[in-house]
């Protein structure tokens, strides 16, 4: 018998953890105070950094299937969007911090690196294709700088790190089954072997999960397996994990402040309504192949309001909708690490490889199928295509790390190698105009025309060294720093624009210090100061020195010169951060309160080189600086043994430093010295009031997002909202059928309030408004059942 299991939001889990000394400390002054009952929210002590962690009884506390990032959006600071309730459509899937936007960050898994989770990610893949939300041990935040083992190339700003848990020492099986909202069903078991003969333990799991959009027609459907074995070797543990991942997801349609006006809320791509398609395509391509805009449209395929409307009512413009798009991604990801004594040292080393091949398609009206026109033709004849963009990754790796407590010392160091090969290209595939005889949710096979494939090679190569040193029983301080050296070069394999070259990001000394004074037992303060480093991208899209053409890599790597006779060198972006704060527990109370400032340098911006260079290409420039200032704190008030209340609440500043200059006259293009960053609301907020006694089990949450700016001149923003969610169940008791037996209820966006979820997912524009946003999903309701066997 098949089990599904609830894939919603569990809006309720807000865990504020780092470091298990503490942890246990806490834990211990609450069972004193309130008759051993659990504390709701621990909070970190002994990092100098900003810390916090959701422990796993938090997280098996969340509905299943829910996305491991969304876990963290209640934590002081992070801003994280996504127009799916679920928090797993990756298109739309968002997270930024202290300014700091998603590719800017950095993501391990069980240390293994993630790359920057952004979509069409290069070298890596989203968490929630790396490891199923339920079989998640740990995620742990650090919102302004990431340690130095972490094993990232771009955490500019903070970085998460997500752990898997460990096989139990018992045989079991836990099952989950869920339905609600837009016909969603996930299903989810896990066999525990319990201790084996070897004295091994392993678990494997499957997951499948299925979902209507919320608006429009289409699905967002993924499959899922984990595997993990802990196995002794003497004084060594070997450990093993395998994750397989298949994921189909129809998109929605990316709308602006002006379709959203005109076309409501609700509006979405027609994959319901071909003739429609077609309709808008023909009336595109009738008016494409005149010398000029047709007297009905302008040049940017918009009715002028002149002769009759082309298009099926209500569209005006091509772009209002399209018969289709989605993402496809097809996921391997394995890992072995071998950890024990080495001498004096205590040593781990893992090795993992990660495969993935990707289509993300766009059914587009603006390039014909072959045949289309052609007289008697009867495949391959509609006016619009299927374009995609295509992708493989065969990434290798090892990880290597060792500590050394000498007297009052205690030392680590290792490092990180990668050798990661991505393929990259843009084909088209034909499409019948009596009906497409081609699935969105399909990989598309045979191609009428490919526009261009590059192939990518990036070896990354990271190394460090830090020492702690325990002054007093009070005081710590620490000081380390790493070396990163990533080198990208590009190949052209077919199409134009051909590029071939390499560029290399490194700096050989990034350090990292910090204190710590624990001023008594319920109070502690910290501060510390970091310097990283984002390394280029190797892609033809997104913000990668390869998305331009020749010429314009020429002047990126200083091989050509600009127009005004100046040698471009690009450098990679740079962040230095300071941050400092204060850790405390009074009577029923705990809570930390932080403050940080942020000079984020060398920021990346694709540009114009001016008449210097054939075809005025666009090439990336550094434009300048961002700073970055604010306060975060966090609280926890146990009201009772069985109820709580949960508070955070951030304020950021993060503004541009430099107007946009033209990298060879030097001359002002766009004004946006002083502007508040895209996407960085100016306060967050989060309240929740929890219980939780004999068996009964609930929570109401709301969390605030103020404005936001989806413009460099901050001329276009989308207004703040506050959401609400509910969660409530009962945990059965007792022997027979009902031991182990639980039900839970989760109603996300409660009040149902209409507002904007994502922007930029097209992009950010310096004014004006922009097809780049995506509507929050309305309020939905999802029932769930678990079963431990």
């Amino acid at each position: 018998m098949k089990l599904h299991l609830l894939a919603g939001v569990s809006a309720g889990v807000i865990l504020l953890a780092a470091g298990q000394a503490f942890a246990a400390e806490v834990a211990a002054a609450a069972a004193a105070e309130t008759a051993n009952v659990e504390e709701v929210v621990v909070y970190g002590a002994g990092e100098s950094r900003q810390v916090q962690a959701l422990p796993i009884r938090e997280i098996e506390q969340a509905v299943p299937g829910t996305s491991p990032i969304k876990l963290v959006a209640m934590l002081p600071g992070v801003n994280f969007q996504s127009a799916d309730a679920f928090g797993t459509y990756e298109w739309s899937t968002r997270i930024s911090i202290r300014g700091f936007n998603q590719n800017q960050l950095g993501f391990t898994l069980d240390g293994v690196p993630l790359g920057d989770m952004s979509y069409g990610n290069f070298n890596g893949l989203h968490i929630s294709r790396a490891i199923a939300s339920e079989d998640l041990g740990k995620v742990e935040l650090a919102q302004g700088a990431g340690s130095l083992e972490t094993a990232s190339s771009s955490n500019l700003g903070g970085s998460l790190k997500f752990l898997s848990r460990n096989p139990s020492d018992v045989f079991g099986v836990y099952a989950a089954a869920t339905y609600g909202s837009n016909n969603l069903w996930r299903g989810f078991v896990r066999l525990d072997t319990g201790v084996l003969p070897t004295g091994g333990r392993a678990y494997i799991s499957i997951a499948d999960q299925e979902a209507d959009k919320w608006k429009g027609v289409g699905k967002q459907k993924q499959q899922q397996v984990d595997f993990k074995v802990v196995q002794p070797l003497g004084d060594y543990t070997l450990t093993g994990f395998y994750d397989w991942s298949r994921r189909r997801e129809n998109d929605y349609q990316d709308l602006s402040l002006e379709m959203l006006n005109r076309l409501g809320y609700k509006w979405d791509n027609n994959s319901g309504a071909y003739a429609d398609a077609v309709q808008i395509a023909r009336a595109y391509q009738t008016a494409a192949n005149f010398a000029g805009p047709t007297p009905s449209l302008d040049g940017n395929g918009c009715y002028t309001g002149q002769g009759a409307n082309p298009y099926p009512k209500p569209v005006k413009c091509v772009d209002d909708t399209y018969f289709d798009a989605s993402g496809l991604r097809n996921d391997d990801l394995w890992a072995l690490t071998l950890a024990g004594p080495v001498g004096p040292l205590k040593g781990s080393a893992t090795i993992y490889s990660h495969r993935n091949a990707g289509q993300g398609t766009w059914y587009t009206p603006y390039v014909a199928s072959p045949n289309y026109g052609v007289a008697g033709a009867t495949t391959d004849n509609a006016p619009l295509s299927v374009r995609t963009t295509e992708y493989t990754i065969d990434r290798r790796g090892v990880i290597a790390g060792a500590t050394w407590d000498v007297g009052d010392h205690h030392v680590s160091f290792g490092g990180w190698y990668e050798d990661n090969d991505f393929n990259q290209a843009r084909r088209f595939y034909g499409l019948n105009l009596a009906a497409p005889q081609r699935s969105s949710l399909n990989f598309m096979r045979g191609p009428f025309f490919t526009q261009w494939a590059y192939a990518f090679n990036t070896k990354t190569t990271q190394l460090y060294v830090e020492d702690q040193w325990t002054i007093t029983d009070a005081v710590k301080i620490n000081a380390g720093f790493k070396s990163l050296r990533v080198e990208d070069s590009a190949t052209t394999v077919t199409g134009a624009p051909n590029i071939t070259g390499s560029i290399t990001s490194k700096d050989g000394f990034l350090p990292q210090v910090g204190v710590t004074w624990k001023v008594d037992r319920d109070h502690e303060l910290f501060a510390g100061y970091t310097e990283n480093l984002r390394a280029f991208g190797a892609a033809h899209t997104g913000l990668s020195p390869f998305a331009t053409n020749q010429a314009g890599f020429d002047v990126i790597i200083g091989k050509t010169k600009l127009a005004s006779g100046q040698t471009l060198t690009l450098k990679p972006e740079t962040s230095k951060t300071f941050e400092a704060g204060w850790r405390f527990r009074f009577p029923n109370v705990t809570g930390v309160a932080a403050v940080y400032y942020v000079k984020f340098d060398n920021r990346l911006i694709g540009t114009s080189t001016g008449a210097g260079i054939v075809g005025n290409p666009t090439i990336l420039a550094n434009v300048g600086a961002v700073t970055s200032k604010g306060f975060e704190a966090a609280a926890t008030w146990t009201i009772t043994p069985a109820w709580s209340l949960i508070g955070s609440y951030a304020y950021g500043d993060s503004t541009y430093d430099n107007d946009v200059r033209d990298p060879s006259s030097g001359a002002v293009t766009h004004a946006i010295s002083g502007k508040t960053t895209v996407d960085s609301p100016k306060h967050l907020g989060n309240l929740e009031l929890a219980y939780d006694q004999d068996g009964w089990f609930g929570r109401v949450g709301a969390h605030y997002t103020s404005k936001r700016f989806f413009t460099y001149t901050n001329d276009q923003s989308v207004p703040g909202r506050t959401t609400v969610d509910l969660t409530a169940g009962y945990r059965f008791s007792g022997e027979g059928l009902t031991k182990g037996l639980e039900i839970q209820a989760n109603v996300t966006n409660l009040l149902d309030t209409r507002y904007i979820a994502t922007i930029g997912s097209n992009g950010y524009g310096y004014s004006g408004d922009n097809q780049t946003l995506l509507p929050g999903a309305p309020r939905e309701v999802f029932v769930s059942l678990r079963k431990q066997f």
